[in-house]
């Protein structure tokens, strides 16, 4: 392990390693990690055959536990190389073809060492790159371009036009290239505006199940290089996701926003159409961003979680804030009449 991933060894070289566990579950055959210094009493008791550790709890617990060691910055990290080699070991690849179910144009263009699963749909002009997997029932739109290595889970809709680099992964239950939620009101009558646009995903992003991604009205919808979007997360049409950055569930960026790079958004944060959010910019769950961003930091909208008949009170002192400052204007102006020297 240590000459595919690096890392100093800090023990028996020799230890056999079977896979990967938890802390308090890891056997004598497996591996875990601790990157959270607070379990170090509890790593120290651990049956494992190794640890993967930082170099500073490395030196507090290596006189009490008797395994292994892999000493590196990083271990968390670390684990989660460690722990795909794992699953490649046992991971099911299906094998090259189309199964006989599935609905291929002979217009469209399928690498011969793709799969695509039963009752899948590629309409003409698509095209399904090297070592993609297409799972059963997935459509795919005209002229859309599944990348090298693209993993599509089952019942996954991709519409026309749009595009996803190499590496992808894109959960069930997920559309992407729906029509963005584009009207013009007119003596409150709704007309819809086309939206002509795509979605344009690049390489080693993943989508959760269920999350949904608007097409461009005009220009296109971008999900940059690297993008974690878990489930349940709705992106609004002509958006701009930078590369690497990471949402949790149930996420609404509406229309139009453009959003940086290397930041992350916690479960139900949501981000208002036309804002711009500058990189490195972490938002807490369940805020509400209405402003734009610029500068990279913390940022946090909600009320604290209280009792109800606390919050009530404290909502209707929000809603008296106004009338309560002008009076605190009045009173300020009073005292300094009275104050002020004849």
């Amino acid at each position: 392990m240590i000459d595919r991933f690096g890392g100093q060894l800090a023990g028996d070289p020799n230890v056999v390693i079977s896979g990967i566990a938890p802390l308090a579950d890891a056997g004598a055959t497996q591996i875990s990690f601790l990157s959270n210094s607070k379990l170090r009493a509890l790593a120290a008791q651990s049956q494992a055959a190794a640890l993967i550790v930082t170099p500073s709890d490395d030196a507090t617990i290596a006189a009490s536990f008797e395994g292994a060691r892999i000493v590196t910055p990083n271990p968390y990290a670390y684990f989660a190389r460690a722990a795909q080699y794992f699953a490649a070991l046992d991971a099911f690849v299906p094998a090259p073809g189309i199964d006989p179910s599935a609905s291929v144009h002979p217009d469209a263009v399928v690498d011969a060492s793709a799969f695509i699963g039963p009752r899948v749909t590629i309409e003409a002009g698509a095209q399904i790159g090297a070592d993609a997997v297409i799972d059963a029932g997935c459509f795919i739109g005209r002229d859309a371009v599944i990348g090298a290595a693209t993993h599509l889970f089952a019942n996954v809709t991709f519409h026309a036009r749009c595009v996803i680099g190499a590496r992808g992964i894109v959960h069930s239950g997920a559309v992407i290239g729906t029509d963005g939620f584009g009207f013009a009101n007119e003596g409150g009558v709704y007309i819809k505006i086309p939206q002509t646009g795509r979605v344009v995903i690049g390489a080693d992003v993943d989508i959760g199940a269920n999350t949904c991604i608007d097409r461009g009205a005009l220009a296109d919808t971008v999900i940059e290089d690297g993008v974690k979007l878990d489930n349940q997360i709705q992106i609004g049409h002509n958006c701009r996701i930078g590369a690497h950055t990471a949402m949790a569930g149930c996420v609404g960026v509406a229309g139009s926003a453009v959003i940086g790079k290397h930041c992350t958004f916690g479960g139900a944060a949501m981000v208002l159409g036309h804002l711009t959010i500058a990189d490195n910019v972490h938002i807490s769950s369940g805020s509400m961003v209405s402003r734009s961003i610029l500068e990279a930091g913390q940022y946090t909208g909600f009320y604290p979680l209280a009792k109800n008949a606390e919050w009530e009170k404290s909502a209707a002192i929000v809603r008296n804030l106004a009338t309560m400052r002008e009076k605190i204007r009045a009173l300020e102006k009073t005292i300094k009449n009275l104050t002020a020297k004849p």
